[in-house]
């Protein structure tokens, strides 16, 4: 599990962050100094140098403010951790539970699930003394869109758990980054994934019954209502498996037969085409 912490300076420009000062957990101002990833191995800064106009001199200072561990352990001293497992429950309450001993009483502990209740993960961090809320009511969800880089838009879903302040500080933290944060019910989906995730799983529905080929189907939508993919690239885009993982949530959680995943979608992640990732998806990305 890779691990990443920006040391104690402010952020990369880019990202907006004003000179840091004093944490307060009680604070309704993000005065964080650093901040952790967990699962940060997505972190593309070449990519986003090569193709967004960044300068080497401005990604070189932003690395220089970076740290990289393999250790949870490592995360000790943040005053903000964001974590970024893949999409598994069981994994992701795993580190929220461990990250409730090893940081700081004030740190803010955020989650970037897409679909799992954030009151779930939350109840995770006081497994071995229920009693002892310190650690859940500074859990949320920051559900950053991709790419990351580019994307304006953050979902922000307090739990049952979540107190008040830790909700200001990430909408503050939030907006320092140039995010637009949209704020969530903790329900299955939450407010992206429930509109989007349906829209994937229609079209994949489509090209399996026959109703249109892929590129018709991807095409329809482009030009047809201005979005910049198709349901099926944007799919490859994400990953099949992911998509899978939160139409299995919705299904589940909802009980509602209209999330039910495409048999098509199963199967090809089944077959381990998972989109982009493994250069197989409804694409070809081996080219």
């Amino acid at each position: 599990m890779s691990v990443a912490a920006a040391a104690s300076r402010p952020l990369a420009n880019a990202a907006k962050v004003s000179s840091p000062r004093s944490f307060s957990s009680t604070s309704t101002v993000a005065d964080v100094q650093k901040l952790g990833v967990v699962g940060a191995g997505q972190m593309l800064l070449e990519k986003y140098v090569s193709k967004h106009g960044m300068s080497q001199e401005e990604a070189t200072a932003i690395r220089e403010r970076l740290l990289t561990s393999t250790q949870l352990e490592d995360l000790k001293s943040v005053d903000f951790v964001i974590e970024a497992v893949p999409e598994k429950v069981e994994i992701k309450c795993a580190v929220f539970a461990h990250l409730a001993k090893i940081c700081p009483p004030h740190a803010i502990l955020a989650t970037n699930t897409s679909s799992i209740s954030v009151t779930k993960i939350a109840a995770a961090t006081c497994r071995e003394n229920p009693n002892n809320l310190s650690a859940a009511s500074r859990v949320i969800s920051t559900h950053f869109m991709n790419p990351v880089p580019v994307t304006k838009g953050v979902e922000i879903i307090s739990g049952l758990q979540t107190s008040q302040s830790t909700i200001d500080t990430t909408l503050a933290l939030v907006k320092k980054m140039g995010k637009v944060p949209s704020r969530s019910a903790d329900t299955p989906g939450f407010l992206a994934n429930r509109i989007l995730m349906p829209y994937i799983n229609e079209a994949v529905i489509c090209l399996e019954t026959g109703v249109g080929i892929r590129d018709d189907i991807d095409n329809i939508m482009k030009n047809g209502t201005n979005v910049p993919m198709g349901p099926l690239q944007l799919a490859d885009f994400i990953g099949l498996d992911t998509c899978l993982a939160i139409m299995k949530i919705l299904h589940e959680e909802t009980g509602d037969s209209k999330y039910r995943p495409a048999v098509l979608l199963r199967k090809m992640v089944d077959a381990g085409w998972l989109g982009k990732k493994s250069r197989k998806g409804f694409y070809d990305y081996n080219n």
